[in-house]
């Protein structure tokens, strides 16, 4: 999965206490193998490596939210094209 900057992510309700417990993460950088990302609610912020962030994902104990607004887009570009 490809990790960008400004992709936000849902924090699920097993592991928010993990994360000040916030609801959202976004992140915001990416340094080496090194992620950074700031909480949902002004909560803080932090950094972990991309191993870590891809083995959250793999668990679904943190989701992708995608951008609506960028998903229909993508649906009529596929349409246009197909």
């Amino acid at each position: 999965m490809l990790i960008e900057k400004g992709m936000n992510y849902q924090i699920s309700q097993g592991i928010t206490s993990h994360f000040n417990s916030a609801e959202m993460l976004t992140i915001i950088g990416q340094k080496g193998n090194i992620v950074q990302f700031t909480l949902g609610n002004e909560k803080g912020y932090g950094s972990m490596p991309i191993q870590h962030l891809q083995y959250l994902l793999k668990k679904k104990d943190i989701t992708p939210i995608y951008d609506k607004r960028l998903l229909l887009n993508s649906a009529e570009n596929d349409e246009r094209t197909g």
